[in-house]
C-alpha cells in the first residue's frame, strides 16, 4: 500500500509533531487567558517547544567498505532525483562520516567538512560544529541534481600522505608501514550535508558511515552518533556473506545497541540481484536468498527472520524507470515499511514520553488547581446558601470554625517546610556528588599520570582508575536519587492525606539514562584499554584519544545529569507550593466574605451571585483544559490508519 511508504509515514509523522505543537502553544494561551502563567512555566514551554522543533529521528547506516550501504541510502530515500545523489560508484565509498540533515537556521544549503588534520586538536566534533569556521563550506545548487552530485563527490575525497604524518593522525598502525611509505587517508574527518529535502525538512537525520578500520578510528561515532540514533541499519552483502570484519563491525558497534529498547537495529542483505540467477526459476532463486539470510544469521547470533534480503541498485533503477515489476522484486518498498511500522512509531513514543510527558505533567497541575478552585466555590456557595434566615450566632461559629482550619493549616504548612528543607540538604548532596569541580579534579589526576607514565601498565591503570571513580560516583547518585524520590513521594501523600486534595503526584527523577550511558562508555573504554592497538601507538595520542573521546563524554554524561538534577529540584515541590498558596488565599476569602456578611445581611446574596458567576468561569476553565488534555494525551494511532482515513 502506498501509505506504508517510509516517505508518507515520515509526513504523517511530521503532521503529529505539528499538532502537538499547536496544543502546546495552545496550553500557553489558556495559561495566559486565565492569568495562570508565570516566568517558570513560560520558560519550561519555550525549552519544550524548542525541544520539538529541533527535534530529529536519526538513522544511522554502518557496514564495511562496498556493501552498497550508500547505494541502499539513495535508493530509499533520494531516488526522485532519478540518479545516485550520494556518490557511490565502484571505487568511490564512503570515507568520513557524513550527516544529511536540513539546518533551517541556515541561509542556503551547504557541505561542511573539517578536515583530518583536525584529528591532531583536543578538540571533538561535537565542539567543532559550534564553530562552522573550522569547516571547508561549499555552497549546494539545489536547483541541479547533477551539481548537487558532483559536490557531494567531495566528501569522498583521499590524499597521499607519509606513513608517518598518518600514524600521528591515529589512521595506521606505525609499525605495519615503512618510514618512506605514503599511504591514502581520508581528506576530511566529518561531513554535515544540509538541503531541503522533504524528509529531511521533516526531521529526518541520517548518518552514513564509513568502513570498519575508519569507524573505530572516529570514537564519537561509537560513542555518541550511533547510541544516539534512533535505528542503526548494518548492511551485509550477499555475494559476500558475513567477513570477518563484518563480524568485528557487528560485535563492537551494533549489537550492543540491541539492549536498549530506544534503538531499533535492521539487518539488510544487500546485492541479492546477485543470486538471481537466470538458469534458475523463481522458486529457485528464493531458496538461494533463504539460504543465504540463514547463514547470514546464524553468524551474527540472531533470528534469520530478522535478515532483510534487497537490492539496492535494482531498486533504485526500478524507481527511476518507474518499473513496478523490478520494484517488488529489489524488495525496497518492504523494507521502507519495515521502517515506517518500526523505526517512526518507536521515535513517536519517545517523543511523547519526554515531552507530552512533561507539558502533559504541566497541564495536569493546571487542572487540579482549578478543580480546586471549582470545589472551594462549591463550598462556599454550599455555606452561604445555608446562612438564609440563620442568626449571627451561626455566622460567628462559622467564621470561628474557619479559623481554626485556618491554624491547623497554617501547622501543617510549617511540617510542610521543615519537610521542604530536609529534602533540600538532601538535594544539595547529590548535586556535590555530581560536582563537576570533583570531576575536573580527578580529570587532571588522570591525565597527569597517564602523561608521566613510562610503562603501558600505569597508563592502563589511570585509565581504569578514572572510570571505576566516576561509575562508583554515578552508582552513588543513583542511591541517592532513590532516597530522594521516596522521601518526596511521602511528603506528597502526607499532604494529600491531611488536606483531602487530589492525589497530586510528584515528577521523579531517574539516573538510569545517565548510568546507562556511562555503562557502555565504561565498556568502551576497556576495550580501547584492552586492545593491542593500544600497546604500538603513540602515548601522547593514546592520552590525546581518551581525553577528547571518552574522558570529555564521561564528563558531558555528569554535566547533563548534574544539569538535570538542578532544574528536577527547583521544581519537585512546585505543585505542593501552588496548592498551599491557593489554599490560603481561598480560606482568607472565604473569613473576609463572612466578615462582610456578618456586618450586613445585604451582602449575602450578593456574594452569592458573585460566587455563582465564578463558579461559572472556573467550570468553562475546567472544559478547556479538559479537552486540551484530551489531545496532549490521545492515545497513538498508527500512521497506517491514519493516512488511510485522510485517503478516504
Amino acid at each position: 500500500m502506498a501509505t506504508d511508504r517510509f516517505t508518507d509515514q515520515m509526513q504523517a509523522y511530521g503532521r503529529w509533531r505539528s499538532d502537538l505543537n499547536s496544543a502546546i502553544e495552545k496550553y500557553q494561551h489558556w495559561l495566559n487567558a486565565n492569568n495562570m502563567s508565570n516566568p517558570e512555566s513560560e520558560l519550561r514551554i519555550f525549552e519544550l517547544l524548542e525541544a520539538l522543533k529541533s527535534d530529529r529521528l536519526t538513522i544511522a547506516f554502518v557496514a564495511e567498505f562496498a556493501r552498497g550501504k550508500t547505494e541502499l541510502i539513495n535508493a530509499i530515500f533520494f531516488s526522485e532525483y532519478d540518479r545516485r545523489l550520494l556518490p557511490s560508484d565502484a571505487g568511490r565509498t564512503t570515507m568520513c562520516p557524513t550527516e544529511l540533515f536540513y539546518d533551517s537556521a541556515a541561509d542556503q544549503s551547504y557541505i561542511r567538512l573539517l578536515p583530518i588534520e583536525t584529528r591532531l586538536e583536543e578538540t571533538s566534533i561535537q565542539e567543532h560544529k559550534k564553530e562552522p569556521i573550522n569547516w571547508t563550506t561549499i555552497e549546494l545548487d539545489t536547483n541541479s541534481s547533477e551539481k548537487m552530485a558532483e559536490a557531494f563527490r567531495e566528501v569522498v575525497r583521499t590524499k597521499r600522505v607519509p606513513a608517518p604524518v598518518a600514524a600521528r593522525l591515529g589512521l595506521v598502525d606505525p609499525d605495519v608501514h615503512a618510514e618512506t611509505d605514503m599511504v591514502e587517508i581520508p581528506k576530511w574527518r566529518h561531513g554535515l550535508i544540509s538541503f531541503p529535502h522533504p524528509l529531511l525538512k521533516e526531521g529526518l537525520t541520517i548518518l552514513d558511515t564509513p568502513g570498519l578500520n575508519a569507524i573505530g578510528n572516529e570514537p564519537e561515532l561509537t560513542l555518541n552518533m550511533l547510541p544516539s540514533a534512533q535505528a542503526v541499519v548494518f548492511v551485509l552483502a550477499a555475494d559476500t556473506g558475513v567477513t570477518k570484519s563484518d563480524m568485528q563491525m557487528w560485535n563492537q558497534y551494533v549489537k550492543p545497541l540491541g539492549g536498549d529498547a530506544r534503538h531499533g537495529r535492521i539487518i539488510v542483505l544487500n546485492k541479492v540481484d546477485t543470486l538471481w540467477d537466470e538458469l534458475k526459476d523463481d522458486d529457485e532463486i528464493g531458496v538461494s536468498v533463504a539460504n543465504q539470510c540463514k547463514s547470514a544469521a546464524k553468524m551474527l547470533g540472531i533470528e534469520a527472520s530478522n535478515v532483510f534480503p534487497v537490492s539496492a541498485q535494482k531498486g533504485l533503477l526500478a524507481k527511476i524507470r518507474t518499473d513496478e515489476e523490478l520494484l517488488q522484486r529489489s524488495n525496497i518498498i518492504a523494507l521502507e515499511s519495515l521502517l515506517a511500522r518500526d523505526i517512526l512509531p518507536r521515535k513517536q513514543h519517545l517523543v511523547r514520553d519526554s515531552i507530552v510527558g512533561e507539558i502533559g505533567g504541566m497541564a495536569q497541575q493546571s487542572r487540579d488547581l482549578i478543580a480546586s478552585r471549582v470545589a472551594d466555590v462549591n463550598k462556599q456557595l454550599t455555606e452561604l446558601k445555608s446562612l438564609s434566615g440563620k442568626n449571627e450566632d451561626v455566622i460567628t461559629h462559622l467564621m470561628k470554625k474557619t479559623r481554626e482550619e485556618q491554624s491547623t493549616y497554617h501547622k501543617s504548612v510549617e511540617s510542610f517546610q521543615a519537610n521542604r528543607k530536609a529534602f533540600n540538604e538532601k538535594h544539595d548532596e547529590l548535586l556535590k556528588t555530581l560536582s563537576l569541580s570533583r570531576l575536573d579534579k580527578l580529570m587532571s589526576k588522570t591525565r597527569k599520570e597517564m602523561t608521566g607514565s613510562k610503562f603501558t601498565m600505569t597508563l592502563k591503570g589511570a585509565m581504569k582508575e578514572f572510570f571505576d571513580i566516576t561509575q562508583e560516583t554515578m552508582s552513588t547518585a543513583s542511591k541517592q536519587t532513590d532516597q530522594l524520590n521516596m522521601m518526596l513521594q511521602t511528603i506528597y501523600r502526607q499532604f494529600n492525606k491531611e488536606h483531602d486534595l487530589s492525589d497530586i503526584k510528584p515528577r521523579l527523577l531517574s539516573m538510569s539514562k545517565y548510568k546507562r550511558e556511562l555503562d557502555r562508555l565504561y565498556h568502551e573504554a576497556e576495550a580501547y584499554r584492552n586492545s593491542t592497538k593500544l600497546t604500538v601507538t603513540e602515548q601522547a595520542f593514546v592520552v590525546k584519544k581518551f581525553f577528547i573521546s571518552m574522558v570529555s563524554h564521561a564528563r558531558n554524561i555528569l554535566f547533563q545529569a548534574h544539569e538535570d538534577v538542578e532544574s528536577w529540584g527547583k521544581r519537585a515541590m512546585a505543585p505542593l507550593v501552588t496548592q498551599i498558596k491557593e489554599h490560603k488565599n481561598q480560606m482568607e476569602k472565604r473569613l473576609e466574605s463572612l466578615r462582610k456578611i456578618n456586618e450586613s445581611r445585604d451582602t449575602l446574596q450578593n456574594r452569592i451571585q458573585e460566587l455563582e458567576k465564578t463558579a461559572e468561569t472556573l467550570n468553562a476553565q475546567l472544559d478547556d483544559i479538559n479537552t486540551l488534555m484530551e489531545t496532549l494525551n490521545r492515545p497513538l494511532e498508527s500512521f497506517i490508519e491514519q493516512n488511510t482515513a485522510q485517503v478516504a
